[in-house]
């Protein structure tokens, strides 16, 4: 999304948050914030006119530029899986990697809990692909689990992490726990186009990330967008997960996790500011390449992309 940058971590383009999303994790620091431009609809800005939205609305396409229906107005079968299928989905996600829970200095998080069965059911109709059914992938460093943010859950965690003087600097929520409300909030009630998650190590809560349709947020406005391109921004949490090479590594794991579970994407994007060299650095390290520099509300981004003709190459 087009708003600011986070930390010291980069910002995929899905780097800028909808203010200016925040860049993703960079090895140096905590994340980059996106451009001042916010993808999303919502409290807190953006003004939710973004390329295919008009299409989307009319019921012409169903979010994943498919039709909703035929000619004929033929309803479709309404197919209904099994109770076992989603048991084994949920056994196979809480099983992976150990621990279902982690805990911070801000207490116990049970990130996948019973309660949380629903989210496992893979939502096949949103604009994300059912982020909450992707489920944990293995990576250098450990099992990596993207987990929709839950505000009564995390609110107090990430508020804190924005507060961190590194991220204040990119991602401008600090203050009191009501301004990464607002943020998040405003994601949460909007469209679907933008996906607010939890990164989850190994079971410990380590990262803030944003998944959004980048095509359909104000950022496609300064770059010539693709349908389905997906943006990311990343924020490392804690101090000692900053400035080890980490940012890159759960960057790529997360742009191949993004292009693995959604086929119409062929590429992943970010746009962290020009200045954010460790950011940028991260990204290249990711497998993104420097596309170009784009001028955006705030700031001048350098266009990253993670083509998926280039994934086995870069």
């Amino acid at each position: 999304m087009l708003p600011a940058e986070p930390t010291a971590e980069t910002h995929l383009a899905v780097t800028a948050p909808a203010d200016g999303h925040p860049a993703s994790g960079d090895p140096a620091g905590p994340g980059t914030r996106p451009a001042t431009l916010r993808p999303h609809a919502g409290p807190n800005g953006g003004d939710g006119g973004e390329a295919g939205e008009d299409a989307s609305r009319d019921g012409r396409t169903d979010g994943h530029g498919e039709s909703s229906g035929d000619a004929h107005g033929e309803d479709t079968m309404d197919l209904r899986l099994p109770d076992e299928f989603f048991a084994s989905i949920e056994e196979a996600a809480t099983g992976f990697g150990g621990s279902t829970s982690g805990e911070s200095s801000d207490g116990a998080h049970h990130w996948l809990s019973p309660s949380d069965h629903a989210t496992f059911r893979p939502a096949i109709d949103d604009l994300l692909d059912g982020i909450a059914g992707w489920g944990p992938v293995r990576t250098p460093v450990g099992a990596f689990h993207l987990v929709p943010v839950r505000l009564e859950r995390d609110l107090r965690l990430i508020s804190r992490w924005m507060n961190d003087p590194a991220a204040a600097a990119f991602w401008e929520l600090s203050g009191p726990q009501s301004v990464t409300e607002g943020h998040i909030r405003a994601q949460l009630t909007g469209d679907g186009r933008s996906v607010p998650c939890i990164g989850v190590l190994d079971g410990r809560p380590m990262s803030y990330w944003e998944i959004y349709r980048a095509d359909l947020d104000p950022l496609a406005r300064f770059y010539p967008a693709r349908p389905h391109d997906t943006g990311l921004h990343l924020l490392l949490g804690e101090i000692p997960d900053r400035g080890r090479g980490l940012g890159g590594l759960l960057l790529r794991a997360v742009a191949d996790l993004v292009l693995t579970q959604r086929p119409s994407c062929a590429r992943v994007i970010a746009e962290p500011d020009i200045r954010n060299t460790p950011s940028i650095a991260a990204f290249l390290t990711a497998g993104f390449r420097l596309s170009v520099e784009i001028d955006l509300p705030g700031k001048t981004g350098a266009l990253m992309i993670r083509d998926r003709s280039l994934r086995h190459v870069l």
